[in-house]
């Protein structure tokens, strides 16, 4: 057999063990060692010498260190009440207004992503603190657990981003110019999402009732809950991009300045325990995935697949666009059954070199990596609200018992619409992803 079918082989049977619910990391694991041994006439030496090297090669990196100390940032915000606070900070300006404490729950999302990373995480966090204030005010079903499902993608879409390390550390782009790409897209998502809000109650006014006013020195006193974690968001994105700290240095700085945060707030020393045990957890597994995925590459590299797609897209004389546009649907195909980490891991390293070999305006391939970047996070993150799956709506829906499933689903249909419109807007604007890295990088 030739390379290219072994390689297509090797993703139908990847996926054949996806839909018989095998763990992703196990499953890329397995099928890659199957298919580097079928590459080598079905010796298992070949396969032997590189499994003596492959963790260590992975493990070894550095820049993988950002990983845990990020989600230990998101741990100690989680555990330490400070989820709460942008909460009732952001609601005690917004909250009187009809929609109000929906788009409040939306604006702190995005304020907890900028020290969380996950969307899992912000999704579940922000759920337990705003759903109790969404039921209170008797908000519809489908709004409220729609906003809060919509609202945690902004968890990754916001920097720090644990799939935007993931990706640097596949295409050898940098960490700083890649957080610093995705802050106005994920301004612009959260604008969108606002916008969608205030739509769904000017149609349906009884979706969304307006609470009670909060007097303006309540609500300005409000703001000291939140200035830190601005401070600890900037001291991470701008060390990083201004090269006074490298990323791990930054992750150690945030991850010890949330911690100290949350012990001020009250975390207790369960909480401190909480917040360890969590990380390891979600390393191990991230680790996990990161090792399968390297195994499922290695298998695919020495078929040749990954280049002969490049080289077959390059001579097609297809348009550009129309590969792209291609790519980003098979993503969201994909996000019906893959988590955003596995979707990166498992495509960027076959569509990152096709990307790279297609001429977008004119655009410089170092342009071009960070905006591919920025798109493909944008569209993964799609998965997480996406039928049939979509975690976040699972996650919102388990802590919102009363509410179907289906109510949910409808309840982010509108949310996915404005996801479409910001995909648009970011494949034919690059600026919006590139502005600050070129205004600030030089």
């Amino acid at each position: 057999m030739s390379g290219m079918t072994i390689g297509l082989l090797m993703f139908a049977a990847l996926l054949m063990l996806l839909a018989l619910r095998v763990h992703i990391g196990i499953a890329m694991f397995v099928i890659g060692a199957a298919g580097f041994v079928a590459m080598n006439d079905f010796h298992w030496l070949p396969l032997m010498s590189m499994l003596k090297n492959v963790a260590y090669a992975r493990f070894s990196n550095y820049d993988l260190a950002v990983i845990p100390l990020f989600l230990l940032m998101g741990q100690f915000a989680t555990h330490g009440g400070l989820s709460g606070a942008l909460f009732s900070c952001v609601n005690n300006f917004v909250g009187h207004f009809r929609g109000g404490v929906a788009m409040a729950a939306v604006a702190a999302c995005a304020a907890f992503g900028a020290i969380c990373g996950s969307s899992l995480a912000t999704a579940a966090t922000m759920g337990q603190v705003a759903l109790p204030e969404l039921r209170r005010y008797r908000y519809s079903g489908a709004l409220a657990t729609g906003a809060l499902a919509a609202g945690g993608t902004l968890g990754i879409m916001i920097p720090p981003s644990v799939p935007l390390v993931i990706y640097a550390v596949l295409t050898q782009e940098s960490i700083g110019k890649l957080f610093m790409a995705a802050v106005i897209p994920g301004l612009v998502a959260l604008l969108g999402y606002l916008i969608v809000i205030r739509l769904v109650v000017a149609f349906r006014p009884e979706a969304g009732p307006a609470a009670g006013r909060v007097p303006l020195p309540v609500a300005l006193r409000s703001l000291a809950g939140v200035v830190p974690v601005l401070l600890v968001f900037l001291v991470v994105i701008v060390g990083i991009y201004d090269g006074w700290a490298n990323p791990t240095e930054a992750a150690s700085i945030g991850a010890a300045a949330c911690g100290i945060l949350a012990l001020v707030g009250g975390m207790r020393m369960d909480g401190i325990l909480k917040s360890v045990f969590g990380t390891a957890q979600a390393t191990a597994m991230i680790f996990l995935v990161l090792l399968g995925a390297d195994m499922l590459n290695a298998g695919l590299a020495i078929t040749q697949m990954p280049v002969e797609l490049a080289g077959w897209v390059q001579g097609s004389a297809l348009p550009p666009l129309s590969v792209l546009f291609a790519i980003l649907l098979i993503y969201i195909a994909l996000g019906c059954v893959m988590d955003s980490l596995a979707m990166i891991l498992l495509t960027i390293p076959i569509f990152y070199p096709i990307v790279m070999g297609l001429d977008f305006w004119g655009m410089p391939v170092a342009d071009k990596s960070v905006w591919f970047g920025i798109l493909a996070l944008m569209v993964v993150e799609i998965g997480l609200v996406h039928p049939p799956i979509g975690m976040n709506i699972y996650i919102i829906n388990r802590l919102a018992k009363d509410v179907p499933v289906t109510e949910t689903f409808k309840g982010v249909l509108p949310f996915l619409a404005s996801d479409l419109v910001r995909i648009l807007l970011l494949v034919f604007f690059p600026a919006l992803s590139l502005y600050l890295v070129h205004a600030l990088g030089g």
